[in-house]
């Protein structure tokens, strides 16, 4: 596995590059988003018409598993995190930088399995939240949990781990092993330079389908959340 900068605040190491590679996809995000809002007509045209149609079909995600009314409640969160988790995914393909040490100051942030720990367990802890605060703590638990039969309990509560293992860990090999590939690659051209013409090929191909596979990661990991808050905030009949 590749090394990457850490520094320390007292007992506490951080992953710099990590820490810096999230700061930049925030600000990416903010200024495409910030950009594309800019002058906005009725008629959508240009920017404003990708911009809309991002937002809509996140919204529309929502729409199918949450329903209109309950879906307007999450429209922002869930575009947040459709936006971040597409560019996350992405960043790591634009470049790649190393020190002389060969530590890398350039890879996405979703190729760290703590930070796709951290939005599965964001997911899982709003959806939780989010079923208590609507159904009062009794209500929600049961209906999350005592469905019937009633003998599942143990396992519903399992499946609230098991779920934000699968859900962090489905995005993080994806990515991952994506860049591990693209720096074999990159590694391959350098060291055996009359494979050099070969490479560059592969490596055109792997990126387009990488950026391929790091959008659909991003529509999955969505969809999956709007499922997830759909078993939580939304009444069994």
């Amino acid at each position: 596995m590749e090394s990457t900068w850490i520094f320390k605040i007292g007992p506490i190491a951080f992953d710099g590059t990590i820490l810096m590679m999230t700061i930049l996809t925030v600000l990416i995000i903010f200024l495409l988003v910030f950009w594309a809002s800019r002058k906005m007509t009725i008629v959508p045209k240009g920017k404003q018409n990708v911009l809309e149609f991002v937002v809509d079909f996140v919204n529309g995600l929502g729409k199918d598993n949450l329903g209109s009314v309950e879906s307007q409640r999450f429209s922002l969160f869930t575009f947040s995190l459709f936006s971040f988790i597409l560019i996350s995914n992405e960043i790591g393909l634009v470049t790649k930088i190393e020190t002389p040490g060969e530590i890398s100051l350039w890879k996405s942030p979703t190729a760290n399995p703590i930070v796709t720990l951290t939005l599965a367990a964001t997911v899982i802890i709003l959806s939780n939240s989010m079923g208590v605060k609507k159904f009062g703590f009794v209500k929600y638990f049961k209906n999350s949990f005592m469905r019937p039969p009633a003998f599942m309990l143990p396992l519903n509560l399992l499946e609230e781990f098991t779920n934000t293992l699968t859900l962090a860990l489905r995005l993080y090999g994806n990515i991952f092993a994506g860049e591990i590939l693209l720096g074999l690659i990159v590694t391959m051209a350098t060291t055996l330079p009359y494979l050099y013409p070969l490479s560059i090929v592969f490596e055109i191909v792997w990126i387009g389908f990488s950026l391929f596979i790091g959008a659909v990661q991003a529509y999955v990991f969505t969809l999956l959340t709007t499922i997830y808050l759909s078993h939580k905030v939304l009444a069994e009949h």
